[in-house]
C-alpha cells in the first residue's frame, strides 16, 4: 500500500528534486506569513539556524493537521551573511545589493527539512552549506540581474546555482541539494527507513 506524500512548499526547485529522485508527491503550499515569522524571531536573536528550522515545521504542521494520514514536508532555507539574515529580493536593486553584498566574501545557506505526519513531527534535518563569491564589478552584477531577474527573484541572496549563479563562486563547502533548498539526501533517507519509498 502507497503512503501519502505532500511537500508542503510552493517551491517549484523543491518539487523538482522530489520529481527526478522519482518520489510519488503532491504539492500544497500553506498559507502562512513567513516574513513576519522570521521578523520576529530575528528580533529575538534566534540564530539562522533556528530560523531555517522553525519555518520548515510551520508548513509541515499546517498541512499536516489538515492532511493527517500523509507525510509532510516543509522545508526552508535562510542565507546567513556576517550575522544578517537575507530573504528573497523583491525588486532588482534588492538583488544587486544582496549579491554586492556577498561579493568577495563568504556566506552560509541553511536547509531545514521537517516531516510530519498525524499532525506530530516526526524527523528533521538542517543542512549547512558555507560559499564563497568572487569579487564581481558593479556592472557584472547589474548585467546579471538584469538578465536572470525572473529566476532569482525567489531565490535568497539573489543567485541561483544551477543556472548563471554558479559563475558568481570562487568555492562552495557543503552538500549541493542544501544549496538548491532542501536536504533532499537525508529525506530520501528517512522514507526509504520508513518504507514510504523503495530502494
Amino acid at each position: 500500500m502507497s503512503q501519502r506524500v505532500i511537500l508542503a512548499s510552493g517551491s517549484t526547485i523543491r518539487a523538482q528534486m522530489l520529481r527526478n529522485a522519482r518520489v510519488c508527491f503532491e504539492v500544497i503550499k500553506p498559507l502562512i506569513d513567513e516574513q513576519s515569522v522570521k521578523d520576529a524571531m530575528i528580533a529575538e536573536a534566534a540564530s539562522p539556524r533556528d530560523v531555517a528550522d522553525t519555518l520548515a515545521e510551520m508548513k509541515a504542521k499546517k498541512i499536516s493537521q489538515k492532511k493527517p494520514e500523509a507525510f509532510v514536508i516543509g522545508s526552508d532555507q535562510v542565507l546567513d551573511h556576517q550575522g544578517r539574515i537575507l530573504s528573497k529580493p523583491h525588486t532588482p536593486p534588492e538583488a544587486v545589493a544582496q549579491i554586492t553584498a556577498l561579493s568577495n566574501d563568504k556566506h552560509s545557506l541553511f536547509s531545514a527539512a521537517v516531516i510530519y505526519q498525524g499532525g506530530a513531527p516526526l524527523w528533521r534535518h538542517v543542512g549547512q552549506a558555507r560559499l564563497q563569491m568572487r569579487e564581481l564589478t558593479d556592472a557584472y552584477i547589474a548585467d546579471y540581474v538584469a538578465r536572470n531577474f525572473d529566476h532569482i527573484q525567489h531565490c535568497v541572496g539573489g543567485y541561483q546555482l544551477e543556472g548563471e549563479g554558479v559563475r558568481l563562486m570562487a568555492g562552495i563547502e557543503g552538500d549541493y541539494f542544501t544549496v538548491l533548498g532542501m536536504p533532499l539526501i537525508q529525506i530520501l533517507g528517512y522514507l526509504e527507513q520508513r518504507g514510504v519509498i523503495e530502494t
